[in-house]
């Protein structure tokens, strides 16, 4: 999907739906932290939108499982458990490593994953953490994109904000983000090779990685 095409769609979206994508691209970029409280005239200010607007973006996103609702407190960015976890990259290996076999080398979404590769790096050389980890989201929902689905992309979208929220859990975020730069620029260099199934498989093993690493690190900072 081209951005002109995404704006479209964007635009053609209920308000609060549109205040939700918000939202989620604030969790995405690790804008909002897990148990992070959500004010209601903050945000409401923050977004131009009414209160009643938020309110339904803020139950769609409890519905999604990204925010809850605790009574006499308010509204808070949801805290994934382990199992959640699990979940999600269950979900990744069959989304992404699904949208490589069949990718395409010259596929638009290639470029989205060589910009972010090269802002990962750049961010990496400054130490920039946060910044290197908003750069993996958009090269791993560039990696969807390949499946030319905009239901899977729109999907993928609120796996990432669940991802994102664990990352948020971590307490190393050089240990979480380094390593993965140069496996990514690596899978992106078999796609454009069209080495499609090879760079499925090099994602299979990244995943795994991933996911023992965020699992190990959560399972220490719980000590």
């Amino acid at each position: 999907m081209s951005a002109q095409e995404e704006n479209v769609t964007t635009e053609s979206l209920p308000l609060a739906d549109r205040v939700a994508r918000d939202i989620r691209d604030l969790l995405i970029t690790g804008a909002l932290t897990p148990g992070q409280r959500i004010s209601e005239a903050a945000f409401s200010e923050r977004l131009d939108v009414s209160r009643n607007s938020l309110r339904e973006a803020f139950r769609l996103l409890t519905k999604d499982g990204l925010l809850r609702h605790e009574a006499n407190r308010g509204v808070f960015v949801s805290t994934p458990s382990t199992d959640q976890i699990i979940d999600i990259y269950r979900v990744r290996r069959m989304l992404e490593c699904g949208a490589l076999r069949q990718a395409w080398p010259k596929h638009p979404a290639t470029s989205i994953m060589r910009e972010a590769v090269e802002y990962a790096k750049l961010q990496r050389d400054q130490r920039q953490w946060r910044e290197v980890g908003s750069a993996n989201m958009r090269f791993h929902a560039a990696v969807v994109d390949l499946s030319d689905s905009s239901r899977l992309s729109d999907f993928y979208a609120r796996v990432a904000a669940e991802l994102r929220l664990s990352f948020g859990l971590l307490n190393d975020p050089e240990q979480l983000h380094s390593p993965f730069v140069d496996m990514n620029e690596q899978i992106l260099d078999l796609v454009e090779k069209g080495k499609v199934t090879e760079a499925a498989t090099q994602m299979e093993l990244y995943l795994t990685l991933s996911e023992r690493t965020v699992l190990k690190a959560l399972e220490r900072a719980s000590k």
